[in-house]
């Protein structure tokens, strides 16, 4: 129609769609940026009233204004740069001091005991996370379609020697020229998947999928500190 070709599209470095920013290069670096910015204003606005807040409440502000910030679509997160990633985890450190009031000398201790006792999962694996349950839904039809039909369990022969770890695994697409590619949900959702133990992979009820999983990268994250 007439009016159609009136409409002017014009390029920009980068777009916001639901709270999301998308680069033209897909790395992310905008929505990290913004997530960075979100949250130490945030955690500047809970410090300033944290000396009235009990421990109970300080978890629970950091979980409504801080940590749902980092996991907000985080499974796009899936490669971004050790810069980005540096930055998310950064801003988890920070706000487990606060909740711990680690100031003074104590700033410098490792933080990864205080993220145990809170049972947090570090960045890269509610990432992880994230992925897996996410595969989940799509393997039990809870996600939608456009993300289902990227998903499909790989076939297994009739008679087979396989052990039962090599069961329930899903296909991989054939390796892209593209490495930016590989983070893709079609790539790194099903190598995600594969990775998990057999005994997680088969759970078919939700709740039951995602205690066992946490604990499951809880245990990868901590096993040094154990």
């Amino acid at each position: 129609s007439e009016s159609a070709k009136k409409i002017s599209v014009c390029p920009v470095l980068a777009t916001k769609n639901l709270g999301f920013y998308f680069d033209h290069r897909l790395s992310m670096d905008d929505q990290i940026n913004h997530i960075s910015q979100i949250c130490y204003l945030n955690l500047r606005n809970i410090r300033r009233i944290g000396a009235r807040l009990t421990h109970d409440l300080k978890v629970q502000l950091v979980h409504a204004h801080i940590l749902s910030m980092i996991d907000y679509c985080n499974s796009s997160y899936a490669h971004i740069t050790e810069k980005n990633l540096h930055k998310l985890q950064k801003i988890q450190n920070n706000a487990v001091r606060f909740i711990f009031k680690l100031t003074g000398k104590r700033k410098w201790t490792s933080i990864s005991p205080y993220l145990k006792e809170l049972h947090f999962l570090p960045v890269v694996y509610r990432v992880k996370f994230k992925t897996a349950l996410l595969v989940f839904k799509c393997i039990n039809n809870l996600a939608p379609k456009y993300l289902c039909d990227l998903i499909s369990v790989r076939d297994t022969k009739r008679i087979s020697v396989r052990l039962d770890n090599d069961f329930f695994l899903l296909k991989i697409p054939s390796k892209s020229n593209f490495s930016r590619t590989e983070a893709a949900f079609i790539y790194n959702g099903p190598r995600t998947w594969n990775s998990l133990p057999y005994s997680i992979r088969c759970k078919a009820d939700i709740l039951e999928f995602k205690v066992h999983l946490k604990t499951h990268y809880f245990n990868l994250a901590f096993s040094e500190t154990c």
